[in-house]
């Protein structure tokens, strides 16, 4: 996380979660890289072989949908195309099998299930595409962006089958590059290319979303009803690509879940890059680029852990902070739906202290509040008094929620100043926890006591897609709300409007009430004569509930 140090410090520590950023965004003419007219949405595909622009993929069939996996939508980026902007895919002869992932981009081991080894593939620029049995002609189309602190990840993280199924849309799930190979930022590389140097992950977003524009309509689906959607470092990316010119004309709605409107200032990022070549020990080549492009992955990956690379400001395609964007009303104006969990930050004081076998003290509370809230240290020192906390840890995320939760409400307010905004907090406080804890808690008594304080970063996720191959254990309510909140999600989809028939209505945010939308379930007793329900329902009480009149005076 960023650390604050002037005396309104606050605003630079909201920064690290997503805190709006000042400047201008000239907005700069795509049309151009659209090439001709909008292929006409055809039906479902007629048979599991399908003409792509660089050849023909054969699919499988599954039960209710079928899918086509390993599609790539850009050129292998190893060797010379190292820190390249995305490449054509050579063409080929015959049928290509679409019946197994693609690799995953190369990244290092992580507690996620699948990810217990380091991955060195370059070669990973791939897309999956899931069509519902029954798909009507021009069948709207989200294009999920996945999370992992943009160092980890891939697209088969995310099992859409319930929701192509329930919704009828189609799913696309994309790969992009990860950590220092996807986001390094040096002279060298912006003399090389002008069009994004830092920031090559986002642009392989582009161009699989290209892909989609062009290639989509031959899968029934719309390529004029797209929607760009994203959690964590997925969700910053999106509005990453709300606020990029060279996005223009590639989705019609986006959705934002736990993430931010910030990019670091391409400064930072060209210092991160810098430290970056030093652990690699190419600063002192004759050719820092050719030495960087004959490392092998795994060196790379090594001097990652000691140099993280971050997405930057830069070029032409990312010339200014997104937050920068949704404030001046520069950026593509389609609805937007975004939200949080009520406990976003518990997650992250339990994997950065107890899972390390190092719960927080005293001592490190005192010292992280004030590096991180630098003048307003006291005040939140007094505001959140290790007295009232069982834990210093439960009090760390008690301010990591609150001060999250202002920076979420600021980017309400800022897109609904121009644009159909759908607000949301996930509030099922007695969910199971996302796959990786949830696997922790069966083996480790650490996790399953731990008091993460309501639904931490991830766990919505389950309730929409099958996340990481793991069936969650949700009772009868749960799957209630998950199929209610497929609903809203495959409602926004379709015309970028969550309401929908049989669910709770669902108003725009509107600053002056504070009113959003509060996912949770049910608590129907088994032996009850009710069914089973979710009970979601408009709020004004997600200020009073994280405290933000505190947080907001800090900042005036």
């Amino acid at each position: 996380m960023n650390r604050a140090r002037s005396s309104h410090r606050i605003a630079v520590a909201m920064a690290a979660v997503g805190v709006l950023g000042l400047g201008l965004l000239s907005p700069v003419a795509a049309d151009a890289l659209r090439s001709g007219a909008d292929p006409e949405p055809a039906a479902h595909p007629s048979s599991l072989v399908v003409r792509t622009d660089a050849g023909k993929v054969r699919g499988d069939s599954r039960t209710g949908y079928d899918e086509w996996l390993g599609i790539p939508y850009a050129a292998d980026p190893s060797g010379p195309d190292r820190w390249k902007s995305p490449q054509p895919v050579p063409t080929w002869s015959g049928v290509r099998d679409a019946t197994a992932f693609g690799s995953r981009c190369a990244q290092n081991s992580g507690w996620d299930p699948g990810y217990e080894k380091a991955v060195t593939s370059e070669d990973c620029l791939a897309l999956n595409v899931y069509v519902p049995d029954g798909a009507k002609a021009g069948a709207p189309v989200v294009v999920w962006i996945h999370g992992g602190g943009n160092t980890g990840g891939a697209g088969q993280d995310t099992d859409p089958r319930r929701f192509v199924q329930q919704t009828g849309a189609i799913v696309v799930t994309i790969n992009y590059r990860l950590g220092a190979l996807g986001f390094l930022n040096l002279s060298e590389l912006r003399t090389e290319s002008g069009n994004g140097p830092g920031n090559y992950g986002l642009l392989d977003q582009q161009a699989a979303l290209r892909w989609v524009h062009g290639n989509i309509a031959r899968f029934g689906g719309d390529p004029r009803n797209v929607t760009i959607a994203g959690q964590s470092a997925g969700a910053g990316a999106v509005c990453d690509e709300l606020a990029s010119p060279t996005a223009k004309g590639l989705f019609a709605h986006a959705v934002i879940v736990s993430g931010s409107c910030n990019l670091q200032t391409a400064a930072s990022g060209q210092a991160q890059s810098t430290a970056f070549v030093r652990a690699v020990g190419c600063d002192t080549a004759s050719d820092v680029l050719a030495c960087l492009r004959a490392t092998p992955a795994a060196d790379l990956l090594a001097a990652q852990k000691k140099a993280g690379v971050s997405p930057s400001v830069g070029g032409t395609a990312f010339p200014v902070n997104p937050g920068t964007a949704v404030q001046t009303g520069n950026f593509h104006r389609v609805p937007v739906m975004l939200g949080q969990t009520d406990s976003e930050r518990g997650l992250f004081t339990f994997q950065n202290y107890d899972y390390l076998g190092t719960p927080m003290t005293a001592a490190v509370y005192e010292q992280q509040v004030r590096s991180t809230y630098g003048a307003n240290a006291d005040e939140v020192l007094a505001e959140y008094p290790l007295s009232a906390y069982d834990t210093p840890g439960e009090a760390w995320t008690a301010v990591q929620n609150g001060s999250t939760s202002f920076t979420r409400q600021q980017l309400f307010t800022a897109l609904s100043k121009w644009v159909p905004t759908y607000a949301y907090e996930f509030a099922e406080s007695d969910t199971p926890h996302f796959a990786s804890i949830d696997l922790l808690q069966q083996t480790s008594e650490t996790a399953r006591d731990y008091p993460f304080g309501g639904a931490v970063h991830v766990d919505d996720l389950g309730y929409l897609w099958n996340y990481l191959g793991q069936t969650l254990p949700y009772d009868d309510d749960q799957l209630e709300l998950s199929q209610q909140m497929i609903g809203y999600w495959g409602s926004f989809a379709a015309d970028g409007d969550p309401n929908g028939p049989r669910t709770p209505a669902w108003p725009t945010y509107d600053p002056r009430t504070g009113d959003l939308m509060s996912l949770k379930a049910c608590d129907t007793a088994p032996s009850g004569n009710r069914a089973p329900a979710a009970c979601s329902k408009v709020t004004d009480g997600f200020a009073a509930e994280h405290n933000l009149d505190f947080w907001a005076g800090l900042t005036a």
